[in-house]
């Protein structure tokens, strides 16, 4: 499986195309359209989220709601565009339009203007904008929607905001969950009920007093999120060639959201402080369910690149958002002046906003591996050889 977007944050709108996808899944606009009024939640977004109520049109792939199996095509409109037509225009170059020729620290401005050999800034930070990645939502909700027929679930919920930390993570519970108040299938739900979603409510007021601290201030914030994949099939991925490992795919589809800084699985830089007796989940059986279990899951749900049936955890950090109200010194490269960085109309912080984000990712990730274990050109035929493998697995 495979998918490509292209679009600029305040051109005409955003196009997206994956291919790989089984005949027969039931998809509609409705299914993606969640995911998508998800992905724009969040206490600290900017004022673009009041223009833009995104939904996504199907344009190919798909007929009487269900797909084809070839290419599946999806536009996203861009509602600001009809405020951007002179600025963002295919056709000749407009000289009233002013150039942005002041990169912002932290930004992809700099190094793609030096790159791409560009004079106006603004030909970069178009597409750098995370505005890219309405339509990764867009195209992981279909590939979720996919995992979904095999009961498999995507929840992620905000861990960190600045220096304001929610101690629960799903990577810290093993094979006994009884003492949480809610199922782990139940994560995103109930995070979704909170403006930054934060899983405690006590927390939760911290990490909104934060945001408007920061906002206040001028300034912006990170954090720190975690998306998991419950009831995952051992076997996915695999050790043999490096580019194969899941958790090598995983880390570098999370680090490919714009203003993520690192990606750990499992204990991750903590197994580093730690022995090995207290990081290795021992493995045991249950004779009655004919299950493997472990009582921990240090690992993540990952070893040797392969899942063993645990839940596989991932958290992902989040710097500050680059734009600034109050901004940092810069130089304007066409006068090479020393100056004040150029403002874009931006978020305070996009950490819960980013944790929905990792879950569409994720859902790509491992709906592709899923496809290469139990691929077949139609649902019917890759569920008849994922229920013969759950008949006869050791797992």
């Amino acid at each position: 499986m495979r998918y490509l977007t292209a679009g600029e944050s305040h051109g005409q709108g955003l196009v997206g195309i994956i291919e790989g996808l089984p005949a027969g899944l039931e998809i509609t606009e409705e299914d993606i359209a969640v995911d998508l009024k998800r992905r724009q939640m969040g206490h600290g977004r900017g004022g673009r989220m009041k223009i833009e109520k995104d939904k996504a049109q199907i344009f190919s792939g798909v007929r009487f709601g269900k797909t084809l199996g070839s290419p599946i095509a999806l536009i996203v409109e861009n509602k600001d565009w009809k405020n951007w037509q002179t600025k963002m225009s295919i056709k000749d170059i407009d000289e009233s339009v002013k150039q942005v020729t002041v990169p912002r620290p932290g930004h992809a401005d700099f190094a793609g203007a030096v790159k791409y050999g560009h004079q106006d800034i603004r030909n970069v930070l178009e597409r750098a904008s995370a505005r890219e990645t309405a339509m990764r939502v867009a195209l992981g909700a279909i590939a979720r929607k996919f995992l979904g027929t095999f009961s498999i679930k995507i929840v992620s919920h905000v861990l960190q905001i600045h220096s304001i930390k929610n101690s629960f993570t799903v990577a810290s519970l093993g094979a006994k969950k009884s003492d949480l108040p809610f199922e782990l299938s139940e994560i995103s739900d109930l995070a979704d009920r909170s403006p930054v979603r934060c899983l405690d409510s006590s927390i939760e007021k911290e990490m909104i007093a934060k945001i408007d601290q920061a906002k206040k201030d001028q300034n912006t914030v990170g954090g720190i999120f975690e998306v998991a994949c419950l009831n995952l099939p051992v076997g996915l991925g695999s050790h043999v060639h490096w580019d194969r490992k899941l958790d090598a795919r995983i880390s570098h589809a999370m680090m490919s959201i714009p203003a993520m800084k690192g990606v750990e699985i499992g204990l991750g830089f903590e197994a580093g402080a730690r022995f090995g007796s207290e990081v290795h989940d021992q493995i045991y059986y249950d004779k009655d369910s004919k299950k493997y279990f472990r009582s921990s899951n240090g690992a993540g749900g990952l070893e040797g690149g392969i899942t063993n049936g645990m839940p596989l955890t991932v958290r992902v950090a989040m710097k500050p958002i680059s734009t600034l109200m109050r901004p940092l010194d810069s130089v304007d490269m066409a006068t090479k002046e020393q100056t004040a960085a150029h403002i874009e109309r931006s978020d305070v912080c996009a950490v819960p906003a980013a944790s929905i984000i990792g879950e569409s990712i994720l859902a790509l990730v491992v709906a592709d591996a899923f496809l290469e274990k139990f691929g077949g050109d139609s649902m019917k035929e890759i569920t008849r050889t994922y229920r013969a493998w759950e008949k006869n697995s050791d797992s």
